[in-house]
């Protein structure tokens, strides 16, 4: 499903399925978007310039916003850039977060000093732009994280994932099925990154399993 969208645009949530997205994961994430923090925190000193591509609700931009940082947020739906500055508002921090594409970012060159992109990059029309465009607003010693499915996460990946989460009735059944079916079937393996990566403008990254994720390194 998603591999197939992508082909004709990249993949966006919109009106009340961004709401929804808010609404019902908010409690199962934000402790993964704490760990998403801790990791990016390690890679960057004080008042960092970092750069969130696709934040959907915004928990992570905001977790990094209330450590200090400086952080913007480039999200291609409207919808949820509006979700995203309501719940910064919300939790009293500041992020710039705006309308805009991963293929053709709204921002300066060599200006961040870290990007993160979680859950998104498979969603991603163009992926080789996105991370040429990823590159070009790097400041020269930056990183880039990309954090997504592995589409060789097994049953057994999945289960612990959702043992860890915490998640019951519905959510539980829900979120299992969606790892199982269109996520992991719209997921890179290992060795698609890797051949992207060498037809981008990156010359050297580092990629890692961890759970049922890939953890792709990319340094400028």
């Amino acid at each position: 499903m998603i591999k197939n969208g992508r082909k004709k645009k990249d993949v966006g949530i919109y009106g009340l399925a961004a709401k929804w997205y808010d609404r019902n994961t908010r409690k199962n994430r934000l402790a993964e978007m704490r760990e998403y923090a801790n990791e990016v925190a390690s890679h960057v000193g004080e008042n960092a310039k970092i750069l969130e591509v696709a934040p959907g609700p915004g928990y992570l931009a905001i977790e990094l916003a209330g450590r200090g940082f400086h952080v913007t947020g480039v999200e291609i739906s409207p919808d949820f850039v509006k979700i995203e500055k309501a719940n910064a508002k919300k939790a009293g921090v500041f992020v710039d977060f705006k309308e805009g594409n991963a293929s053709s970012l709204p921002c300066d060159d060599n200006f961040f000093d870290f990007v993160v992109c979680s859950a998104a990059f498979k969603n991603f029309k163009e992926p080789l732009k996105a991370l040429n465009e990823m590159h070009r607003v790097l400041k020269q010693g930056g990183t880039a994280l990309i954090i997504d499915m592995n589409h060789e996460a097994t049953a057994e990946d999945i289960e612990n994932e959702i043992k860890k989460t915490g998640m019951k009735g519905f959510d539980k059944y829900f979120v299992k099925f969606s790892f199982k079916t269109f996520l992991r079937q719209g997921a890179y393996t290992k060795e698609e990154f890797e051949r992207l990566i060498n037809e981008s403008r990156f010359e050297n990254y580092k990629i890692k399993k961890e759970g049922i994720s890939l953890y792709v390194y990319l340094y400028k």
